[in-house]
């Protein structure tokens, strides 16, 4: 448990933030590349999440560094928990168009796979995957799912980290 203590300290979330951020995307990137799963616009936008985070969070440490107080490096782990809410919010919706729940945004209907690899077909249009067909479940959860599970977990460090932050049991 001191482990998780010592994590949730300081400057010390945020990169944490960061470095799973960074991992979650690697994780995505060798499914596309080496599992030939490749991302519907859905899974681009959950996608996308992590990236905002990692450009935020390295703009906010920054910023930090420039002018270290406990009251920025609150808000900081705040503003990082809701960029993971809108994770969870997003990989939700892809969850329920997944299950029938919601319907497919625009441009997600597919029209088969495609290779981004392959150089040959580029004279020819190319297809997207289909939002609605997750390519295998775990434990009854697809990918979109467990990045769901995955981005509520982070958002409720950061809150905590923010609120321990806030009731000065780190010193910034």
């Amino acid at each position: 448990m001191s482990f998780l203590q010592g994590l949730l300290k300081d400057w010390k979330w945020p990169v944490a933030a960061m470095v799973v951020s960074a991992l979650m995307l690697a994780v995505a990137h060798a499914f596309e590349t080496f599992g030939k799963l490749y991302p519907c616009p859905l899974c681009l936008r959950q996608r996308e999440v992590y990236w905002a985070l990692i450009a935020m969070t390295l703009t906010g440490l920054a910023l930090w560094k420039l002018r270290p107080t406990r009251r920025f490096l609150v808000a900081l782990n705040v503003l990082i928990g809701l960029v993971f809410g809108v994770g969870v919010v997003v990989a939700f919706y892809h969850s329920g168009v997944e299950w029938k729940i919601f319907p497919p945004p625009t441009g997600c209907a597919g029209g088969g796979e495609i290779d981004l690899m392959n150089m040959d077909s580029l004279d020819r249009p190319m297809t997207v995957p289909s939002c609605t067909d997750a390519p295998f479940y775990i434990l009854g959860l697809s990918m979109a799912g467990w990045n769901g599970v995955m981005s509520a977990i982070l958002a409720a460090a950061s809150f905590i980290s923010a609120g321990a932050t806030f009731r000065g049991r780190n010193e910034a």
